[in-house]
This record gives C-alpha cells, sequence and structure tokens, in this order.
C-alpha cells in the first residue's frame, strides 16, 4: 500500500504583494515602506519569534512540508503565509540558490538613547563599514558575545540590506541595532552613558593584552571600515587606540574577525572568566 504524501494548502502570493517584495531589494523602498527582506530558515525562525515584527511568510511550493514548523510558528502568531513559485522567489532575492523561505519584515529600528538608558556594558560601534557580509558578521559576534547593542554610523552600509540580515544569521533579531548616528555622536553619547571609548589600530601601541582589568569596564569598541581602518581624526575620538596581537605570520586580521577577539575578550573580562 503506497501512502501519500503530506500536503500543505497555502493560498498564492498576489501579484501585488510579490512587486512590493521585488521592490523591497531597493534601499529607497525599503525606506520608503518601513519593511525589509528576511532570507532563510534560521533567519525567518527568529524574526518570528519577535511580535508584531514579521508581515507575511513567503515558501516555495516544493519547500513547504520542510518547512512546516515554520509555517506553524507563523500561524499560531497571526503571520499569513503563502506559496511562492520557484520562479517568484528567485526574483525576490539575491542568491544563488535561494532557501525556499522569505518574509517581510518590519523596520526594527532603536533611538540611541534607549539602548544607552538600560546600563549598556559592551556595545560595539561600526564606522564606515560599508561591506554587508562584514556587517552582518559582526553583529552575529556582537549576539554571540552578549554585547547590549551594535551601532553602525550614517557612513557605514543599511542594516536591512539583505546581504547584512542573512549574514547575521538571526542576530539582527536579537538585539539592538541604531543605524544613521554620526560617529562622534555615537562616541559621546557612550562616554556620556559611562562606557570607555576603545578604537581597534594596528599601528596602536597597547595590544589588547596589556589592558588588563580595564576590559572589566564597561566599554564601546569603534571597528572601522575593512579597507582603511579608522582615520587619524576618528581614532582621536577614542579614549585609547588598541591593536590585536598577531604571533603568526599574518599581516592583519579582518574586520570581523578582529571584532570577534575584542568582544570576546571585553565579555570574558566583564564576566570574570
Amino acid at each position: 500500500m503506497v501512502t501519500a504524501e503530506p500536503v500543505i494548502e497555502l493560498p498564492k502570493l498576489s501579484k501585488a504583494a510579490l512587486l512590493e517584495a521585488r521592490s523591497l531589494q531597493r534601499k529607497k523602498k525599503r525606506d520608503e515602506l518601513g519593511k525589509f527582506l528576511v532570507e532563510g530558515r534560521k533567519a525567518c525562525a527568529e524574526a518570528l519569534k519577535m511580535p508584531s515584527v514579521v508581515e507575511a511568510l513567503y515558501v516555495r511550493w516544493d519547500s513547504a512540508i520542510a518547512n512546516a514548523d515554520l509555517i506553524d510558528d507563523a500561524e499560531q502568531v497571526g503571520v499569513p503565509v503563502y506559496a511562492v513559485s520557484e520562479q517568484n522567489l528567485a526574483t525576490i532575492t539575491d542568491t544563488v540558490t535561494p532557501q525556499g523561505v522569505v518574509a517581510v519584515a518590519h523596520d526594527l529600528d532603536v533611538p540611541l538613547e534607549q539602548v544607552l538608558s538600560e546600563k549598556a556594558s559592551l556595545v560595539v560601534i561600526c564606522a564606515q563599514v560599508r561591506d554587508p557580509g562584514n556587517a552582518g558578521t559582526v553583529i552575529r559576534c556582537a549576539d554571540a558575545f552578549g554585547a547590549d547593542a551594535v551601532i553602525l554610523s550614517s557612513d557605514s552600509v543599511e542594516v536591512y540590506n539583505p546581504k547584512v540580515v542573512r549574514a547575521s544569521v538571526g542576530s539582527v533579531f536579537h538585539l539592538p541595532i541604531v543605524t544613521g548616528v554620526d560617529l562622534a555622536d555615537a562616541i559621546d553619547a557612550c562616554r556620556r552613558a559611562g562606557m570607555r571609548i576603545l578604537a581597534t589600530d594596528g599601528e596602536a601601541g597597547t595590544d589588547l593584552t596589556d589592558l588588563d582589568g580595564k576590559l572589566k569596564e564597561p566599554t564601546a569598541w569603534v571597528m572601522g571600515n575593512e579597507s582603511w581602518g579608522l582615520p587619524l581624526e576618528h581614532l582621536e575620538l577614542a579614549d585609547q587606540t588598541v591593536a590585536v596581537p598577531i604571533y603568526g605570520k599574518a599581516e592583519s586580521l579582518n574586520l570581523a574577525t578582529a571584532a570577534a577577539v575584542c568582544l570576546y575578550a571585553s565579555a570574558s573580562a566583564q564576566r570574570g572568566q
């Protein structure tokens, strides 16, 4: 006896909704609508845990069974789920091999004052970070090491860029992310909140292992651009510049790796490890 495969019946996505989802590939439209795209199972699952954030979930026809748990999660919180053809899903995403599930979410903007009013002890500030993969990975590292917030300066990549969201693997939904803030204003606000400002610089005379007990203090790490780091005028805004020591033959560390090392060091010191 042949057992019939289970079937999940989903309404078809309307043409108007499909066109709007496609438009969210463009920053101008994201800004206008206050929405962004979330691609992949893990990211969509994390988005669905936040009340009133997800507007709709789009699932490729042939991946409905594989995503039955996400469909159930969406229905439990009142988020509509629609079926999308493989061809139409490909026009929504910017990956070569889409994972078969995409969510439309509302912006998560958090004011800087709100983040710092909650006695933050560890913050990372991204200054002129332009690469979306790096920005997303820094957000993921900040999440992993228990940072209270990530601040993206006004001249950094947009947090709702699909590649940033994807690289964060759901971490954009775990901690506050402040955007569109001038670097000097962000640093001043962190300093007023009682935080020590440390800026990474490969040429600094002090390295991470020299800081001893200072890493136990509330700290805001300033991370610079992937290619040129932090210019002199930005380094001068910090209380101290710090180099990540390199013991092998590698010339340098990339931005995300350096951020991970610094955040881990601060998180470990603050937790007495």
